[in-house]
C-alpha cells in the first residue's frame, strides 16, 4: 500500500475509493485501472465455504448481464487464500447452478478489507462484515451498505440503487420512496426556472408542494 492510498476511516459518500493491488481468481487486480470508466460494485464476504456467501456469489453471477447492461463491473472479496477461492468456485457452480463470472479478491493478509474498514471488531475481529460499495466512473463512493454476517444481501435493491444513481446523475431529479425504474420521479427543489422546467420535463409535472413536484421518469 502506498502512502497516497492511505485513507482515514470511516469512508464516506463522495470519498475517492482507495486504490489497491491484490490477487484474485482472475489474476492481479489494480482496482482503479481495472474499473477505468466504469461503475463498480465491490462487496465483501466473511469467509470461504460459508452458506450465505455461496448463495450471494451465485446470485451476483446470475445477474452479471444486468450489471453489464448498466456498465457496472463486479468485484468480490473474501479473507481467505487464493487456492481456497479456486476450490470454492466449484461449490458455487455445483450448488447455485452458475459459474463465478467476476473476480474474487484473495485478502488473506486483510490489506484491502482493512483499507475499506470491512472488519468491525465488535462484530468479529477476524472476518469482514457484509460490506457493499457502489463506486462511480470517477472512483467516488456513491453508496455504502453494511449487513451482518448472518443476513444475505438484496441484489434487487443494489440494482435499484444503481438505476437511481445513474438516472439522477443525468437528470435534475431524485427518486421517491420505494421507487422502481419506470415510476414517477421528483424534480429537485433547486430547479426553479420555468423555461428550464418546460425544456427538461416536456411531459409536465404535478406540484404537490413548492418543494415536491412529481414528473414521469425522463428517458436517457
Amino acid at each position: 500500500m502506498t502512502k497516497n492510498n492511505m485513507q482515514h476511516f470511516p469512508l464516506r459518500l463522495g470519498d475517492i475509493a482507495p486504490d489497491f493491488q491484490q490477487q484474485s481468481t482472475e489474476g492481479l487486480i489494480s482496482f482503479h485501472a481495472w474499473k477505468t470508466g466504469k461503475w463498480a460494485i465491490f462487496f465483501s464476504h466473511p469467509k470461504n465455504f460459508t452458506p450465505v456467501c455461496t448463495t450471494e456469489l451465485g446470485e451476483a453471477s446470475r445477474l452479471k448481464p444486468e450489471f453489464d447492461r448498466r456498465s457496472v463491473k463486479v468485484l468480490g472479496l473474501s479473507v481467505d487464500h487464493l487456492e481456497d477461492h479456486k476450490k470454492w468456485v466449484g461449490d458455487i457452480q455445483e450448488t447455485q447452478g452458475t459459474a463465478l463470472n467476476f473476480p474474487l479478491l484473495a485478502d488473506d493478509d486483510r490489506k484491502v478489507s482493512s483499507l475499506y474498514d470491512m472488519i468491525h471488531p465488535n462484530a468479529n475481529d477476524t472476518f469482514t462484515v457484509r460490506s457493499v460499495f457502489i463506486i462511480d466512473p470517477q472512483n467516488k463512493i456513491r453508496l455504502i451498505l453494511t449487513y451482518p454476517a448472518s443476513t444475505g444481501r438484496n441484489f434487487t435493491e443494489i440494482l435499484r440503487v444503481i438505476d437511481s444513481l445513474q438516472m439522477t446523475d443525468q437528470f435534475k431529479v431524485a427518486t421517491p420512496v420505494n421507487w422502481k425504474p419506470g415510476d414517477d420521479v421528483i424534480i429537485v427543489p433547486s430547479l426553479q426556472d420555468l423555461e428550464e422546467l418546460k425544456k427538461l420535463f416536456p411531459k409536465g409535472y404535478k406540484t404537490l408542494k413548492p418543494y415536491l413536484r412529481i414528473t414521469p421518469q425522463p428517458k436517457g
